[in-house]
């Protein structure tokens, strides 16, 4: 009875993952095909894409060494002998791989050079996300040079500062970034009173996502009967809550606070809706990155 349980929760984790991948990758398509279709980026914030796609660069990276590499992995399981496999699937590879692309070809959009959009003139990174970028190579070039200096055996003893720790700032990098992300595009839904512009299918399809997500992980972890799992793994434990609370947001946005508005905006051009961030200081003002 208990072999049958494992091999059924452990086939019902997969089949999460994956569908909770095919639901995050879906996401990732209803803006850039609405961008095309536009022939526009307005109502986008630019901070969204640019921050997006150093995140996605690094929690690749962070899914790749959890997977596959023999020093991190064992550093893993010194640290967590009651279940020694990290919580990280194949499927986690997989997304993150593919955001990588997806994020890059939104970002790309932002060029009429590329693409001949239509691009707002207040559509330039802000001067806190341009920040918020820099300060996360840095981050993790700190993290790096300690675990060489700090280390007595250059990062490979888990008991002390060791390579597993600059793979969880890695995953700390995305995590803050996905924190960050959403706020410039919540904050420009505020300012216009609209979400034309932003797609909800991109919303919906991250909020299912998320949810699954935090599910498989919550399931894996029981399995292996060590929670610690959860905590081992804040990159996923994170990136789905700090989505889904986001996602809700949106859907408020969309659904309820502007829903009357956006009903109007849309028997006209899309691409007469201006976003409203045209004073100093506001969001979408400073230089490209």
């Amino acid at each position: 009875m208990t072999s049958q349980l494992e091999t059924f929760t452990k086939a019902l984790s997969r089949l999460l993952g994956w569908i909770y991948m095919l639901c995050w990758s879906a996401s990732f398509y209803p803006q850039p095909i609405d961008n095309y279709r536009r022939r526009s980026t307005v109502g986008l914030a630019i901070d969204f894409p640019t921050v997006n796609v150093l995140g996605f660069v690094c929690y690749a990276i962070y899914t790749l060494t959890f997977l596959y590499s023999p020093v991190i992995r064992g550093q893993y399981a010194a640290r967590h002998p009651q279940s020694e496999e990290p919580t990280v699937r194949v499927n986690d590879l997989a997304f993150a791989v593919h955001a990588v692309v997806l994020s890059s070809l939104l970002y790309s959009q932002f060029f009429p050079k590329i693409w001949g959009f239509k691009v707002s003139r207040h559509q330039k990174a802000s001067k806190p996300v341009k920040g918020i970028f820099w300060g996360c190579l840095v981050a993790v070039g700190v993290a790096v040079g300690i675990v060489l200096l700090a280390s007595p055996d250059g990062g490979y003893d888990p008991r002390s500062w060791a390579w597993i720790d600059v793979m969880y700032t890695f995953s700390y990098v995305k995590l803050l970034i996905t924190i960050v992300k959403y706020v410039p595009q919540a904050w420009l839904n505020y300012k216009r009173k609209s979400t034309d512009g932003w797609r909800i299918e991109m919303i919906l399809l991250d909020f299912t996502g998320g949810v699954l997500s935090f599910i498989q992980l919550l399931l894996d972890s029981s399995f292996a009967q060590d929670w610690s799992g959860v905590t081992g793994n804040p990159a996923k434990l994170l990136l789905s809550n700090v989505s889904i609370v986001f996602d809700l947001l949106f859907m408020v946005q969309h659904y309820v606070l502007y829903r009357d508005v956006d009903t109007k905006n849309r028997r006209r051009d899309p691409d007469l809706i201006t976003p409203l961030l045209s004073e100093p200081g506001q969001l979408s003002r400073s230089a490209h990155i």
